[in-house]
Protein backbone atom coordinates (compact mmCIF):
# COMPACT_ATOMS: atom_id res chain seq x y z
CA UNK A 1 0.00 0.00 0.00
CA UNK A 2 1.10 3.53 -1.06
CA UNK A 3 0.56 6.33 1.51
CA UNK A 4 -1.40 9.46 0.12
CA UNK A 5 1.07 12.38 0.02
CA UNK A 6 0.01 15.86 -0.14
CA UNK A 7 0.77 18.32 -2.82
CA UNK A 8 3.93 20.50 -1.62
CA UNK A 9 3.99 22.47 -4.58
CA UNK A 10 6.39 25.49 -4.89
CA UNK A 11 7.03 28.74 -7.00
CA UNK A 12 9.48 26.48 -9.21
CA UNK A 13 7.58 23.89 -9.72
CA UNK A 14 7.57 22.42 -13.24
CA UNK A 15 5.16 20.35 -15.51
CA UNK A 16 6.95 17.11 -14.92
CA UNK A 17 7.35 17.55 -10.75
CA UNK A 18 3.18 18.86 -10.85
CA UNK A 19 2.65 15.17 -12.86
CA UNK A 20 4.73 13.27 -10.75
CA UNK A 21 2.70 14.75 -7.46
CA UNK A 22 -0.42 13.83 -9.41
CA UNK A 23 0.47 10.37 -8.94
CA UNK A 24 1.51 10.56 -5.34
CA UNK A 25 -1.69 12.74 -4.79
CA UNK A 26 -3.82 9.18 -5.03
CA UNK A 27 -6.81 12.53 -5.97
CA UNK A 28 -9.19 11.29 -8.42
CA UNK A 29 -8.82 12.32 -11.86
CA UNK A 30 -5.71 13.56 -11.49
CA UNK A 31 -4.04 10.55 -10.58
CA UNK A 32 -5.38 8.98 -13.88
CA UNK A 33 -4.00 11.34 -15.50
CA UNK A 34 -0.17 10.80 -13.80
CA UNK A 35 -1.11 7.72 -14.76
CA UNK A 36 -1.87 8.21 -18.19
CA UNK A 37 1.22 10.16 -18.91
CA UNK A 38 3.06 7.15 -17.80
CA UNK A 39 1.90 4.71 -20.04
CA UNK A 40 2.14 7.21 -22.73
CA UNK A 41 6.05 7.69 -22.12
CA UNK A 42 6.70 3.84 -21.78
CA UNK A 43 4.14 3.29 -25.36
CA UNK A 44 6.38 5.75 -27.11
CA UNK A 45 9.91 4.36 -25.78
CA UNK A 46 8.66 1.01 -26.70
CA UNK A 47 10.07 1.01 -30.59
CA UNK A 48 8.12 -2.39 -31.06
CA UNK A 49 5.03 -1.07 -30.35
CA UNK A 50 2.52 0.41 -33.31
CA UNK A 51 1.61 3.96 -32.19
CA UNK A 52 -1.88 5.34 -32.72
CA UNK A 53 -3.10 9.01 -31.71
CA UNK A 54 -7.32 9.33 -32.37
CA UNK A 55 -8.53 12.40 -31.94
CA UNK A 56 -12.06 14.11 -32.68
CA UNK A 57 -12.04 17.38 -34.94
CA UNK A 58 -13.33 19.87 -32.27
CA UNK A 59 -10.12 20.13 -30.04
CA UNK A 60 -8.83 21.46 -33.72
CA UNK A 61 -10.93 24.89 -33.30
CA UNK A 62 -9.07 25.56 -30.25
CA UNK A 63 -5.26 26.27 -29.43
CA UNK A 64 -4.73 22.52 -28.76
CA UNK A 65 -4.35 22.06 -32.56
CA UNK A 66 -0.61 23.17 -31.43
CA UNK A 67 -0.47 19.91 -29.23
CA UNK A 68 -1.02 17.67 -31.96
CA UNK A 69 0.94 19.28 -34.03
CA UNK A 70 3.90 19.26 -32.28
CA UNK A 71 3.11 15.28 -31.26
CA UNK A 72 3.33 14.70 -34.91
CA UNK A 73 5.96 16.56 -35.34
CA UNK A 74 8.08 14.78 -32.25
CA UNK A 75 7.38 11.86 -34.94
CA UNK A 76 5.69 10.30 -31.11
CA UNK A 77 2.79 8.44 -33.17
CA UNK A 78 3.21 6.14 -36.54
CA UNK A 79 -0.43 6.72 -37.91
CA UNK A 80 -3.35 9.49 -37.09
CA UNK A 81 -6.96 8.72 -37.31
CA UNK A 82 -9.25 11.43 -36.66
CA UNK A 83 -12.45 13.17 -38.62
CA UNK A 84 -13.23 15.12 -41.53
CA UNK A 85 -13.55 17.81 -39.37
CA UNK A 86 -10.06 17.83 -38.63
CA UNK A 87 -9.38 18.53 -42.03
CA UNK A 88 -12.03 21.73 -42.54
CA UNK A 89 -10.19 23.51 -39.19
CA UNK A 90 -6.38 22.94 -39.99
CA UNK A 91 -6.79 23.75 -43.59
CA UNK A 92 -8.76 27.09 -42.66
CA UNK A 93 -6.76 28.44 -39.97
CA UNK A 94 -3.52 27.89 -41.93
CA UNK A 95 -5.37 31.16 -43.67
CA UNK A 96 -7.56 32.40 -41.56
CA UNK A 97 -8.24 33.18 -37.50
CA UNK A 98 -10.96 31.80 -35.35
CA UNK A 99 -12.18 34.08 -32.23
CA UNK A 100 -12.68 33.57 -29.09
CA UNK A 101 -16.68 34.23 -27.80
CA UNK A 102 -18.38 32.00 -25.30
CA UNK A 103 -21.06 29.25 -25.03
CA UNK A 104 -24.00 31.82 -24.28
CA UNK A 105 -23.97 33.82 -26.83
CA UNK A 106 -27.15 34.68 -29.01
CA UNK A 107 -27.27 31.89 -31.76
CA UNK A 108 -30.05 33.61 -33.90
CA UNK A 109 -27.91 36.77 -33.87
CA UNK A 110 -25.05 35.37 -34.79
CA UNK A 111 -25.96 33.51 -37.88
CA UNK A 112 -27.32 36.93 -39.23
CA UNK A 113 -23.71 38.12 -38.59
CA UNK A 114 -22.64 34.93 -40.31
CA UNK A 115 -20.36 33.28 -37.68
CA UNK A 116 -20.43 29.75 -36.66
CA UNK A 117 -20.30 28.81 -32.80
CA UNK A 118 -18.52 26.05 -31.68
CA UNK A 119 -18.90 25.71 -28.28
CA UNK A 120 -17.01 28.95 -27.37
CA UNK A 121 -15.02 29.76 -30.34
CA UNK A 122 -16.20 31.92 -33.28
CA UNK A 123 -15.76 30.92 -36.52
CA UNK A 124 -16.75 33.31 -39.07
CA UNK A 125 -18.30 31.89 -43.05
CA UNK A 126 -15.03 33.47 -44.63
CA UNK A 127 -12.78 31.74 -41.76
CA UNK A 128 -14.43 28.27 -42.54
CA UNK A 129 -16.79 27.24 -45.50
CA UNK A 130 -15.69 30.39 -47.68
CA UNK A 131 -11.55 30.05 -47.24
CA UNK A 132 -11.84 25.80 -47.47
CA UNK A 133 -13.99 25.71 -50.48
CA UNK A 134 -11.70 28.14 -52.51
CA UNK A 135 -8.56 26.60 -51.09
CA UNK A 136 -9.41 23.07 -52.25
CA UNK A 137 -10.90 24.48 -55.50
CA UNK A 138 -7.39 25.60 -55.98
CA UNK A 139 -6.03 22.37 -54.96
CA UNK A 140 -7.52 19.92 -56.35
CA UNK A 141 -6.41 21.55 -59.97
CA UNK A 142 -3.37 21.82 -58.68
CA UNK A 143 -2.83 17.62 -57.35
CA UNK A 144 -4.73 16.78 -60.52
CA UNK A 145 -5.34 13.13 -59.61
CA UNK A 146 -7.94 10.64 -60.26
CA UNK A 147 -7.95 8.33 -57.20
CA UNK A 148 -6.06 8.94 -53.58
CA UNK A 149 -6.64 7.57 -50.23
CA UNK A 150 -7.44 9.88 -47.45
CA UNK A 151 -3.95 9.53 -46.04
CA UNK A 152 -2.50 10.14 -49.55
CA UNK A 153 -5.24 13.55 -49.99
CA UNK A 154 -3.81 14.56 -46.57
CA UNK A 155 -0.05 14.69 -47.67
CA UNK A 156 -0.97 16.27 -50.83
CA UNK A 157 -2.68 19.09 -49.27
CA UNK A 158 -0.18 19.11 -46.19
CA UNK A 159 2.76 19.96 -48.90
CA UNK A 160 0.52 22.80 -49.77
CA UNK A 161 0.24 24.47 -45.99
CA UNK A 162 2.17 25.87 -43.86
CA UNK A 163 4.44 24.74 -40.60
CA UNK A 164 1.47 25.54 -38.39
CA UNK A 165 -0.62 22.69 -40.33
CA UNK A 166 -1.21 19.07 -38.54
CA UNK A 167 -1.38 18.00 -42.22
CA UNK A 168 1.65 19.49 -43.29
CA UNK A 169 4.10 17.62 -40.00
CA UNK A 170 2.05 14.65 -41.34
CA UNK A 171 3.10 14.76 -44.66
CA UNK A 172 6.74 16.24 -44.05
CA UNK A 173 7.38 13.00 -41.34
CA UNK A 174 5.19 10.49 -43.58
CA UNK A 175 2.82 9.66 -40.91
CA UNK A 176 -0.44 8.33 -42.33
CA UNK A 177 -3.66 10.31 -41.44
CA UNK A 178 -6.75 7.87 -41.90
CA UNK A 179 -9.99 10.05 -41.95
CA UNK A 180 -12.71 7.08 -42.30
CA UNK A 181 -15.79 9.61 -42.59
CA UNK A 182 -13.84 11.51 -45.18
CA UNK A 183 -16.94 12.92 -46.66
CA UNK A 184 -18.53 14.38 -43.13
CA UNK A 185 -17.19 18.27 -43.43
CA UNK A 186 -16.80 20.76 -45.49
CA UNK A 187 -13.11 19.24 -47.04
CA UNK A 188 -15.59 16.11 -47.73
CA UNK A 189 -17.98 18.19 -49.36
CA UNK A 190 -15.50 19.82 -52.11
CA UNK A 191 -14.61 16.55 -52.69
CA UNK A 192 -17.71 15.61 -53.65
CA UNK A 193 -18.02 18.52 -55.95
CA UNK A 194 -14.83 18.19 -57.48
CA UNK A 195 -15.86 14.82 -58.87
CA UNK A 196 -18.80 16.06 -60.54
CA UNK A 197 -16.98 17.42 -63.03
CA UNK A 198 -14.07 15.61 -63.22
CA UNK A 199 -12.32 11.81 -62.99
CA UNK A 200 -12.07 11.33 -59.52
CA UNK A 201 -12.40 9.37 -56.60
CA UNK A 202 -11.38 8.88 -53.05
CA UNK A 203 -10.51 5.32 -51.95
CA UNK A 204 -10.59 4.16 -48.40
CA UNK A 205 -10.18 0.62 -49.44
CA UNK A 206 -6.33 2.23 -49.66
CA UNK A 207 -6.66 3.17 -46.41
CA UNK A 208 -7.58 -0.16 -45.30
CA UNK A 209 -4.61 -1.52 -46.70
CA UNK A 210 -2.42 0.47 -45.20
CA UNK A 211 -3.80 -0.58 -42.06
CA UNK A 212 -3.80 -3.65 -42.48
CA UNK A 213 -0.36 -4.05 -43.84
CA UNK A 214 0.96 -1.78 -40.95
CA UNK A 215 -1.37 -3.94 -37.89
CA UNK A 216 -0.39 -7.63 -39.34
CA UNK A 217 3.58 -6.88 -39.24
CA UNK A 218 3.55 -5.46 -35.85
CA UNK A 219 4.76 -6.58 -32.63
CA UNK A 220 2.71 -4.58 -30.43
CA UNK A 221 0.65 -1.43 -30.59
CA UNK A 222 -0.92 1.44 -28.50
CA UNK A 223 -3.05 4.43 -28.49
CA UNK A 224 -4.03 7.90 -27.13
CA UNK A 225 -7.33 8.32 -28.02
CA UNK A 226 -8.98 11.27 -27.33
CA UNK A 227 -12.90 11.27 -27.43
CA UNK A 228 -15.42 8.98 -28.73
CA UNK A 229 -17.10 8.35 -33.03
CA UNK A 230 -15.96 6.27 -35.50
CA UNK A 231 -11.94 7.92 -34.82
CA UNK A 232 -12.08 5.78 -31.41
CA UNK A 233 -13.59 2.81 -33.00
CA UNK A 234 -11.59 2.89 -36.43
CA UNK A 235 -8.13 2.81 -33.87
CA UNK A 236 -9.76 -0.19 -31.43
CA UNK A 237 -11.35 -2.31 -34.43
CA UNK A 238 -7.62 -2.29 -36.40
CA UNK A 239 -6.13 -2.96 -32.93
CA UNK A 240 -7.81 -6.24 -32.02
CA UNK A 241 -6.03 -7.33 -35.52
CA UNK A 242 -2.90 -7.14 -33.37
CA UNK A 243 -4.14 -9.16 -30.59
CA UNK A 244 -5.33 -6.21 -29.05
CA UNK A 245 -3.84 -2.34 -28.31
CA UNK A 246 -0.86 -3.36 -25.11
CA UNK A 247 -0.96 0.66 -24.16
CA UNK A 248 -4.15 2.53 -23.88
CA UNK A 249 -4.97 5.85 -22.86
CA UNK A 250 -8.35 6.73 -23.26
CA UNK A 251 -9.43 10.99 -22.43
CA UNK A 252 -13.36 11.68 -22.60
CA UNK A 253 -15.75 13.42 -20.71
CA UNK A 254 -18.80 11.04 -21.93
CA UNK A 255 -20.80 8.68 -19.67
CA UNK A 256 -20.71 4.67 -20.43
CA UNK A 257 -23.98 3.88 -19.35
CA UNK A 258 -26.04 4.66 -22.61
CA UNK A 259 -23.90 2.08 -24.15
CA UNK A 260 -22.38 4.28 -26.63
CA UNK A 261 -18.69 3.37 -28.14
CA UNK A 262 -17.66 7.38 -26.96
CA UNK A 263 -18.51 6.43 -23.78
CA UNK A 264 -17.37 2.52 -23.59
CA UNK A 265 -14.13 2.44 -21.03
CA UNK A 266 -11.26 0.48 -21.77
CA UNK A 267 -12.09 -2.54 -20.16
CA UNK A 268 -15.32 -3.00 -22.11
CA UNK A 269 -12.76 -3.40 -25.04
CA UNK A 270 -10.84 -6.02 -23.45
CA UNK A 271 -14.04 -8.24 -24.32
CA UNK A 272 -13.91 -7.43 -28.03
CA UNK A 273 -10.29 -8.23 -28.02
CA UNK A 274 -9.40 -4.99 -29.23
CA UNK A 275 -7.62 -4.07 -26.15
CA UNK A 276 -5.09 -7.07 -24.97
CA UNK A 277 -5.95 -8.64 -21.30
CA UNK A 278 -2.53 -8.08 -20.20
CA UNK A 279 -2.27 -4.38 -21.56
CA UNK A 280 -1.46 -0.99 -19.69
CA UNK A 281 -4.21 1.11 -19.89
CA UNK A 282 -6.14 3.88 -17.92
CA UNK A 283 -9.41 6.12 -18.43
CA UNK A 284 -8.75 9.76 -17.79
CA UNK A 285 -12.81 11.65 -17.25
CA UNK A 286 -11.00 15.10 -18.54
CA UNK A 287 -11.67 17.92 -20.60
CA UNK A 288 -8.99 17.34 -23.77
CA UNK A 289 -7.93 21.04 -23.79
CA UNK A 290 -7.14 20.36 -20.13
CA UNK A 291 -5.43 17.02 -20.68
CA UNK A 292 -3.54 17.34 -23.72
CA UNK A 293 -1.34 20.48 -23.03
CA UNK A 294 -0.57 18.75 -19.83
CA UNK A 295 0.05 15.44 -21.39
CA UNK A 296 2.57 17.13 -24.07
CA UNK A 297 4.48 19.20 -21.34
CA UNK A 298 5.01 16.65 -19.39
CA UNK A 299 6.37 14.11 -22.30
CA UNK A 300 8.32 17.52 -23.82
Amino acid sequence: MEIVKDYEIKGKTDVSELVKQMGASGGFTSKKLAVGIEIVKKMIADKDSLNFLSFPADIIATGTRGIIRDMVKEKWFDVVITTCGTLDHDLARSFKDYYHGNFDMDDAELHKKGINRLGNVLVPNESYGIIIEEKMKQFLKEINANELATYELVWELGKRLNKDSIMYWCWKNEIPMIVPGITDGAVGYQLWQYSQNNDFKINVLKDEKLLSDLVWNSKKSGALIVGGGISKHHTIWWAQFAHGLDYAVYVTTAIEYDGSLSGARPKEAISWGKINEKAKFVNIEMDATVALPIIFASLI
